[in-house]
């Protein structure tokens, strides 16, 4: 009824970050949940630890597996641990299932539940303290095995003094096809450049013309998701308004502001939207932070799809390159930062001081990041990273009580070439040399 021969030839698998981490929440918990975008590979990445597949989608034995689980579903759970519940959500009683004998055997790493995030499901229980959710993300450039990797972030934070520069392989031109391809497993595996950019393109139109109607079994119109999709886009790594978006939206099609919401909500669940959220800092007035979302995308090639840009459109469009560069070095460090636990956010004041990333790791120490594609841009970025850290040290001395810590790093991440260590003690590193 179900395939216990799970091991199999996995030699073109690509490692992941999230395997060490399914392996540790399985080791804390009787089960874990991974979630995230449709294609990221989350099954993929389960079947490696995985001694049991049940893969309800399987036609061959969909009708009688889905019985089963109706009407007895603790017959599933006899295979040889840990057992994949791949599509759980077209058995939603496998959950309840699942708790009751976490709760009988007191056990750990027994059952990984994956599945599309496309439909929600209303289970009775929440699952809090047995199984354990564990969010995946597109593959990063590490991952892809296009950088190089020779900058390790956890090693950067732990002894900065270490580093002795870099140099990357990766060309501007091979950034861009890598943005406008994304991070989805599957183009990876396609020979043909022009064929690897219709993934992300697939994605985005079952985005918004079938997976959001099935998310919250809502009827949608898919023209209005499309709408809001491409104002996102267009909008990327901003700090665009609410009422920016929705005027976009509005001007062309009739929608109120709550149902504007709604489908927001939607693309949120279904992991396509994946906006930033502020650091706030009192440093200055607190009137003076900007304290709005930054927009964003889980993975830069939705909004090149959404925008029906190709690799050749960026010729003569540095701009919205940049902004899109920018949404490929957010997705990879949060990638980079879950190996250790860490926080992504942003600073910026109405006086233009910016950071464009601020890298938390949870014993309190943080990195100022810049993203500046171009060898030229370098020097403005070091010089904000530098004016924040100096009013840091000036509030720190009028302040007798919360002191707030120093930057632990400065870092301008580039697209360029060559790694070095600047004199004002900013680190230039480049995208394609960067790791967890």
């Amino acid at each position: 009824m179900y395939n216990t021969n799970v091991r199999g030839d996995f030699m073109d698998y690509k490692k992941r970050i999230t395997d060490e981490l399914l392996k540790t929440k399985l080791d804390a918990f009787g089960a874990a949940l991974i979630v995230g975008p449709k294609g990221c590979g989350k099954t993929t990445t389960a079947k490696q630890i995985s001694n049991t597949i049940i893969e309800f989608e399987d036609e061959d034995n969909r009708e009688s597996l889905l019985k089963v689980a109706e009407t007895m579903p603790s017959k599933l759970l006899k295979g040889e641990k840990p057992i994949l519940f791949d599509e759980w959500q077209d058995a939603p009683k496998i959950w309840g299932a699942i708790r009751k004998s976490i709760d009988d055997t007191c056990d750990v790493g027994m059952y990984i539940l994956t599945g599309s995030s496309s439909q929600e499901v209303d289970t009775p229980h929440t699952g809090t303290m047995r199984i354990s959710r564990l969010k995946m993300l597109p593959m990063s450039l590490y991952e892809s095995s296009e950088s190089n990797g020779e900058v390790s972030l956890i090693d950067l934070f732990n002894d900065p003094n270490s580093f002795e520069g870099c140099i990357s392989n990766l060309t501007i031109d091979d950034l861009i096809f890598a943005i406008c391809r994304g991070g989805w497993p599957r183009s990876l595996n396609l020979k043909k450049d022009k064929v690897k950019l219709e993934i992300a393109k697939d994605l985005f139109i079952q985005t918004y013309s079938v997976d959001i109607n099935k998310i919250s079994n809502i009827k949608r119109n898919p023209q209005i998701a499309q709408a809001i999709l491409r104002s996102y886009s267009r909008n990327i790594c901003t700090l665009a308004e609410t009422k920016t978006i929705y005027g976009d939206v509005a001007a062309n099609y009739d929608i109120s502001e709550p149902t504007y919401y709604s489908y927001i909500e939607d693309l949120n669940k279904l992991f396509i939207i994946d906006d930033i959220e502020p650091w706030c800092p009192a440093i200055r007035s607190k009137t003076a932070i900007r304290s709005s979302k930054k927009r964003n995308l889980i993975d830069p090639s939705i909004a090149v799809a959404a925008m029906g840009i190709s690799p050749e459109y960026f010729d003569r469009d540095f701009k919205t390159l940049g902004f899109l560069f920018e949404s490929l070095c957010i997705r990879d460090l949060k990638i980079y930062s879950q190996s250790f636990d860490g926080r992504v956010s942003y600073y910026r004041d109405r006086y233009g001081l910016e950071a464009d990333c601020v890298l938390h790791l949870n014993d309190g120490r943080y990195a100022l990041i810049e993203f500046k594609l171009g060898e030229h841009e370098i020097d403005d970025g070091a010089k904000h990273l530098c004016e924040i850290e100096r009013l840091v040290s000036a509030y720190n001395r009028s302040e007798k009580q919360c002191k707030l810590r120093l930057p632990d790093l400065k870092i301008v991440i580039t697209g360029t070439k060559y790694g070095y260590k600047r004199d004002d003690g900013v680190f230039v590193v480049p995208i394609g040399c960067l790791k967890n």
